[in-house]
């Protein structure tokens, strides 16, 4: 029985893609999975009962997740990123991942000790790149201006990108990265 099936067509492929991008993000745990999809059931599907709706997306979209993940190499493109963006830090970068939006990001560079410059990007850049294979990352300088292009700081970035074979193009104030975004999940 499906338990979206009052919802609607449309509510339920929106409220089952929401659970995939959550799960498959790999940054959200499942209390946080598990809030955002009581919040959107309640929202678009008041009619259902989110105490029995959300376990079941969370579980549909975990086991799904589990089956693709069992044909990924053994070093998948989130974990090249992982490894490019510990070394930013390594160099005094501010790295901020899955953060909500450019202010949380700009909080936690102006909160850190003399940063080189900021790297982040938000929820919703993971869940682009879950299902359209591109992440975009952005880059700011100390002063949280933008990095242009011949930037030291720009380059920087680039190469250590392309080093993990994570193809990258700088464009319109951001750096765009193709990834197969295959992140294991333990929810």
């Amino acid at each position: 029985m499906d338990v979206l099936a009052a919802a609607g067509e449309r509510t339920a492929r929106e409220l089952r893609g929401l659970a995939r991008v959550l799960v498959r993000s790999g940054y959200a745990d499942r209390a946080a999975v598990t809030a955002t999809l009581t919040e959107a059931v309640q929202e678009d599907a008041p009619a259902a009962d989110a105490a029995v709706v959300v376990p079941e997306l969370i579980a549909e979209a975990a086991a799904d997740l589990r089956g693709d993940a069992e044909g990924w190499p053994a070093e998948t493109a989130p974990d090249r990123l992982d490894a490019v963006l510990a070394e930013l830090e390594s160099l005094g970068i501010v790295v901020v991942r899955y953060c909500a939006d450019h202010h949380d990001a700009r909080r936690a560079l102006e909160a850190a000790t003399d940063p080189k410059g900021l790297v982040f990007f938000t929820d919703t850049d993971v869940w682009h790149a879950v299902d359209f294979g591109m992440l975009e990352l952005k880059v700011w300088h100390p002063d949280t201006a933008n990095v242009a292009p011949g930037e030291p700081l720009l380059d920087d970035v680039l190469a250590l990108l392309t080093e993990r074979d994570l193809p990258a193009t700088f464009d319109e104030g951001r750096i765009e990265v193709t990834v197969d975004w295959q992140r294991r999940v333990a929810l």
